[in-house]
């Protein structure tokens, strides 16, 4: 994978500094429990309203000190913000190419030591009747867990509900994984 903000010697230390201080100011209650030797995985969080998911994530990530890498459409990769969004953990997505996306998302992570790989199931912040199972195959495919994240703006929570190995049976845990979301994907329907 490329290199980005967190890897960045100076500039990481910092940051998670500032995130950690952030968030206990504002009150956010975390839980990250269910991260501990998980070293790599797929992590959804659901669900995806606003573009203020993004840097949201990213204090997260820094105030947990996990090296996470996100899934974008490639539209948002064009000049001037291609560099930007890269070096924030941007991996551009060609959504002509789906498969080919599952593809190279297996292998990176079977090749990875440490990767963290943020994909919204819907696949889009409209409103969708049923989630993409792209993370899924590429969890299952990769042979990595399924870490089922959360932000609740208004309760102000946010952490990971747990951390979910697949079976294969692609609509069985897909159900049971929303299920996991239950009141928090209700309450934002309207949202999407």
């Amino acid at each position: 994978m490329h290199r980005t903000i967190f890897s960045t010697p100076v500039i990481k230390p910092a940051l998670r500094w500032f995130s950690r201080t952030l968030l206990r100011l504002r009150g956010w209650e975390l839980d990250f429990s269910a991260t501990e030797n998980v070293d790599r995985c797929v992590i959804i969080g659901a669900p995806h309203t606003t573009n203020w998911d993004l840097p949201y994530a990213l204090l997260l990530a820094f105030s947990q000190d996990m090296p996470i890498y996100w899934m974008g459409k490639i539209q948002i990769f064009r000049f001037p913000f291609k560099r930007l969004m890269m070096w924030l953990g941007g991996v551009p997505i060609d959504r002509s190419r789906s498969k080919n996306v599952v593809t190279q998302a297996i292998g990176q992570l079977q090749d990875a030591d440490n990767l963290y790989l943020v994909i919204a199931p819907e696949g889009t912040r409209s409103k969708v009747e049923q989630w993409k199972t792209g993370f899924y195959h590429i969890a299952d495919g990769a042979g990595v867990p399924i870490l089922t994240a959360y932000i609740d703006h208004k309760a102000r929570r946010a952490g990971i509900y747990k951390a979910y190995q697949t079976s294969g049976d692609v609509e069985a845990d897909v159900a049971e994984i929303q299920a996991l979301y239950g009141d928090l994907l209700l309450r934002h329907k309207d949202n999407q």
